[in-house]
Formats: structure tokens, sequence, C-alpha cells
């Protein structure tokens, strides 16, 4: 039986544009580090899901109730949270609800994104506004915790390389928190 997170253990958010697999790799993250998944997108109010469908970015009035129900959902435990969390204000707004969150920007080449995103079909969200979410995009800046994915290999090694960098930052996290990303770093097979 693995050793269970304690209520001190990680909260990593993914970051990155649509298309940049926050979703499918944070569910992959959540499932090997055994700690809840939390997909943003099923937090934002049915205005803004609205408004996304119709091809208009968000403003940051639409954002604030969201980005503070995904705080509320990393305040309540250890998780990873898929969340765009594109701008510096975003992630601080997010860091208010829990300061010791990890941010994980999933990154990728845009001709790379824009394939994904044209692909696939998203309830909200069409591929016209990831031109709007890559001109918004700030990058982690040297004072946040964290760092940069390339989201180009397969799921997996994108799931491997997180757990690294997790690993990576331990340093600075509880040892209850180091169980948990120890138990992450084992690999399937």
């Amino acid at each position: 039986m693995p050793v269970g997170p304690s209520p001190h253990d990680v909260r990593v958010v993914l970051m990155g544009v649509s298309g940049s697999g926050k979703s499918a790799t944070g569910a992959r993250l959540a499932q090997r580090l055994d700690v809840p998944f939390v997909d943003g997108d099923d937090l934002h109010p049915p205005a803004n899901k609205e408004k996304m469908a119709a091809g208009v970015p968000l403003a940051d009035e639409d954002r604030w109730p969201w980005l503070d129900a995904v705080g509320a959902a990393l305040a309540s435990g250890p998780c990873v949270v898929a969340c765009s969390a594109l701008r510096r204000a975003y992630r601080d707004r997010l860091r208010a609800a829990w300061p010791d969150l990890v941010l994980v920007h999933l990154d990728g080449a845009p001709e790379l994104l824009a394939a994904r995103v044209g692909a696939r079909h998203h309830e909200y969200m069409p591929a016209s506004l990831l031109g709007s979410q890559l001109a918004t995009l700030e990058r982690l800046e040297p004072d946040e915790r964290g760092f940069v994915v390339d989201v180009a290999p397969p799921v997996e090694r994108v799931v491997d390389a997180i757990v690294d960098g997790l690993l990576a930052l331990a340093a600075d996290v509880p040892p209850s928190s180091r169980a948990v990303l120890d138990r992450g770093s084992r690999r399937d097979g």
C-alpha cells in the first residue's frame, strides 16, 4: 500500500495555452502521484464557457471568479490542477490560495499547438482563440516556483519529465511531499 499524501503535500498547477495537453497530462500525473486531478475547465462558470464558445477571449473580470474557484481547489488538499494561468497576475491569484504551489508550464512550438487544437473538438474553446492565448502568455519568471516542460514527446514522457522536475525541487518541500514525489518517480514497466 503506498504512503498516502499528507495535508502538506504538493499542489501542482499545469499551465499553458490550449493544446498543450494540460488535461491529459494532468490526469496521468495525478494518477502517478496518487492525488486528485482537477480540470480547471470544469470550474468555469457558464457565462465564461458561452463567451469562449462564441470565440470571444475572456477579460480579467471574467477570470477572477474562475481563478478563485481554482484556488479553492488547490487549498482543499493535495492535487494536480490543469489551469491555463497565462499571466503572472493569474498565477499570483492562485498563489494567494496556496503559496507553495508548483507551476509546470507545458510548452510547445506554436505549429504543434495549432495542429493539436485543429485536430480536436473542445466544448467551448475554438481553435481561433489559440492566437489570443499565445499573445497573452507571460512565461514563468525566475522568482516563480516551477519549470517548463516540452509537450512534443508522448504524454508518458512528459509526465516523467514533470516528476523529474518535481524531484529536483524536492529540497524545497516538506518530507511528506518527498514521499509522494518518490512514489511518482517509479516508472511503469
